[in-house]
């Protein structure tokens, strides 16, 4: 009776955690990618280095740009003298005007270089936003991989446990031997280590997984439709990298603003020329107001000397632009060996799931056989413990091959730069600093914000 109700209430409590995990909403991976991209704080570090970098435009800029200032001062003059007491007060007010009308186009050469650097920034943001949407897809991966592991070693642990209890009766009606139950009590405590294992890798996964998305994985589903981005060649995925991955178009941004680099620094030995003037009025309490008074001058400035500096910075120049085509070229290497590794590991994948599949459904029929044959007599334990291995390693094999192709068909995507939110489809607000960048250009904005 006691063993009925024990039956009954542990099918009570399964049918229980079937409705639960059925009634559970499943987290996708896009899911998992939009939270992300919102919650991860290396991407909002990207974006705010590409609006600092927006800045050096506006500041490059005003090197053309008029510099305008307004004074307003005042002084009281008081003296004794001869037992007399004097004294007076005076005011003063004026506008100063002050532009560089030409310095050897170093400041174009300084504003093509900020502009660059801007969209070297920019490009940035979308670099980091395919290094954290691929390191999301790896975490996602990992745990979920990892509870299913987990489920096949407390699975494995089932049936050795089984097992052994198996040994241990045919062993108390003389049918088997000491031997066979020593076997199944070592696969016992190897299948509890590796349950232990799995579950010591499930935790750290999971503690990963939280820290990219913000929340804890909830129930994971590996079901996806972006494999229809990837191309049909490896031609066309290398072509795809080569035209819009953001890490070979951050390059080449890094190389025009090298060129114009140099050509500010070069810049630096010719002339440059320069206006001023002033207008301003003043008043004295003693000899009353003065009227209004202004001056207007000029400068040609032409550099013959300057201790090796301009030399020694057109040397650096030149350097810093030769530096950043090798870098260019290191990022091509790099992303197209991303892109072959990328598309041989789907295919590889597919590869191993095709051969697990198979094993899993031969190793099923092995084990069948085995246990029937060792309840027959003409196989032992040993038999069965070993085939059950084999089967496990197939199942996992099959898991690790699966997690394989899902983590490889993102990677692909991330080295052809398609692994953005853009791409993806993904609801979220695009993390962008474009609009910052034309607000800061604005010729006006600080002589309106002073007037406000």
């Amino acid at each position: 009776m006691g063993f009925r109700v024990k039956l009954v209430a542990s099918a009570l409590a399964l049918a229980l955690a079937a409705v639960s995990v059925g009634g559970a909403q499943a987290q996708s991976i896009s899911q998992a990618l939009t939270i992300a991209y919102d919650h991860a704080p290396d991407l909002q570090a990207a974006l705010l280095s590409a609006k600092s970098a927006a800045e050096n435009v506006a500041l490059a800029q005003s090197g053309k740009r008029p510099t305008l200032g307004a004074s307003l001062g005042g002084n009281y003059d008081w003296s004794v003298a001869g037992g007399s007491f004097s004294d007076s007060h005076t005011l003063t007010a004026g506008i100063s005007y002050n532009q560089t009308i030409f310095d050897n186009y170093k400041t174009d050469a300084e504003i093509e270089a900020a502009r660059a650097g801007a969209e070297a920034a920019e490009y940035q943001i979308r670099n980091t936003e395919q290094n954290v949407l691929l390191a999301v897809v790896q975490a996602y991966m990992s745990v979920l991989s990892d509870r299913q592991l987990v489920a096949l070693r407390q699975e494995n642990i089932n049936f050795f446990q089984a097992q052994l209890q198996s040994a241990r009766d045919r062993l108390d009606v003389g049918e088997g031997t000491r031997i066979d139950v020593a076997q199944a009590e070592a696969r016992l405590a190897q299948g509890d280590a590796t349950y232990r294992a799995a579950l010591s890798s499930l935790e750290i996964s999971q503690a990963t997984f939280q820290r990219y998305v913000g929340a804890a994985p909830q129930n994971l589903d590996a079901s996806h439709n972006y494999g229809r981005l990837i191309p049909s060649t490896l031609q066309a995925a290398l072509s795809q990298a080569e035209s819009s991955h953001p890490a070979i178009l951050m390059s080449k941004a890094a190389i025009r603003a090298a060129q114009a680099g140099t050509d500010s620094a070069q810049a630096a030995f010719g002339p440059s020329a320069s206006v001023s003037g002033s207008v301003g009025t003043a008043y004295n309490s003693i000899s009353g107001a003065q009227g209004i008074s202004g001056k207007l001058g000029f400068t040609v400035t032409i550099p013959l000397y300057a201790g090796g500096a301009i030399g020694a910075s057109v040397r650096k120049a030149n350097i810093e632009q030769i530096k950043s085509e090798v870098d260019a070229m290191s990022s091509y290497d790099q992303i197209r060996e991303a892109v072959i590794s990328a598309w041989a590991g789907i295919q590889s994948a597919d590869a191993q799931i095709s051969a697990a599949n198979a094993a899993v459904a031969a190793g099923r029929t092995v084990l069948d056989g085995v246990i029937q044959e060792r309840d027959l007599g003409t196989r032992t334990t040993l038999d069965v413990l070993n085939a059950q291995a084999e089967l496990t390693t197939a199942r996992e094999t099959q898991i690790n091959a699966s997690t394989n192709k899902v983590i490889a068909t993102f990677s692909l995507l991330s080295a052809m730069g398609h692994l953005t939110a853009t791409d993806l489809g993904l609801a979220v607000e695009v993390k962008s600093a474009v609009r910052y960048n034309q607000v800061v250009e604005d010729v006006w904005q600080e002589l309106r914000t002073v007037a406000e």
